[in-house]
């Protein structure tokens, strides 16, 4: 008998034990809960804890409390001047009334199924409104606070609230892309032509400009010279003919010693000439009785005339 009794104390604790905590639950800080008695909600838990339910009879939705991610699949969208974009966007949101999310959509797959829809409509209907630049660069982040905006207010319904709305690239299509990039290549490089011929001709212009210029240079510094070279044989003849009329015979004597000068020199030029020549006058009477003409200045390697 006190056997059969202990087992059925054992088997009654343990029973007990079950129930204790099945009627025990733990709500986490990420989380939020739904108790439901018999499938109808009766309480909604969102403070993280230790909670009590009635065994057998109460079920426990838990419902993430964090901020949850909505990856959308790149699409096609008509902008306003009728350029196709390719737009990549994505959503974070967070479920703010399990009660309602429970009813209206269930859980999380089926909530991001619904917001995919929505957030594609909502891409279509503001972008659609505005033209590519606005899109690529004046006003995207107007854009997507509006598009948020609308997502938001249809995404109430389910209890949840779009927190962000991002496009993460909007751009032409890849055929269109490598049409605009050729068309670009191209205006580039028709730009860099017309730079270059431009650069030739500047560049020819200058170097005819250069050479009229050094010729009118070399022109002038040979009129000058030429110039110069006058006035000095015009003032060596005279200072010569000063020399000569202040004293012939040493006038005569030092043309006699320059063309000596010139015309003995060494190399390859001989000369035959007999000793009583008058061009050797000099050597046989280095003063000579009377004055002569004046001898001129013999040029390079010919001997001067005598006298």
């Amino acid at each position: 008998m006190k056997s059969s009794l202990g087992l059925v104390l054992a088997v009654v604790a343990a029973v007990a034990a079950i129930i204790l905590y099945s009627a025990l639950f733990t709500v986490y800080q990420t989380q939020q809960a739904l108790v439901l008695r018999f499938g109808e909600p009766v309480r909604v838990i969102e403070q993280p804890g230790l909670n009590v339910k009635i065994p057998l009879v109460d079920s426990v939705i838990l419902v993430d409390k964090r901020i949850l991610d909505l990856e959308n699949p790149s699409q096609e969208v008509i902008a306003a001047d009728q350029k196709r974009l390719v737009v990549d966007a994505f959503a974070r949101y967070r479920i703010v009334n399990p009660l309602r999310f429970y009813q209206s959509v269930g859980t999380v797959e089926a909530a991001n199924s619904r917001l995919a829809t929505i957030l594609n409509s909502a891409l279509r209907r503001v972008l659609g409104e505005s033209t590519f630049i606005q899109v690529v660069r004046d006003e995207r982040e107007n854009l997507m606070a509006r598009i948020r905006d609308q997502v938001n207010r249809e995404a109430a319904g389910f209890g949840i609230s779009v927190i962000d709305v991002r496009i993460r690239r909007a751009d032409l299509p890849e055929a269109n892309s490598q049409a605009v990039f050729q068309r670009m290549q191209t205006e580039r490089q028709r730009e860099a032509s017309e730079i270059r011929a431009q650069g030739a001709e500047a560049g020819q212009t200058i170097r005819a400009r250069a050479d009229r210029d050094s010729t009118i240079i070399v022109a002038e510094a040979n009129a000058a010279a030429d110039k110069l070279r006058g006035e000095g044989e015009a003032q060596s003849n005279e200072i010569f003919a000063q020399a000569y009329g202040q004293d012939m015979s040493f006038f005569d004597f030092y043309r006699t010693m320059q063309a000596y000068e010139a015309s003995l020199k060494a190399g390859d030029t001989r000369m035959l000439l007999t000793p009583d020549s008058s061009f050797f006058r000099f050597f046989n009477t280095p003063t000579p009785a009377a004055p002569v003409s004046p001898v001129p200045a013999p040029t390079a390697g010919m001997p001067a005339p005598a006298n």
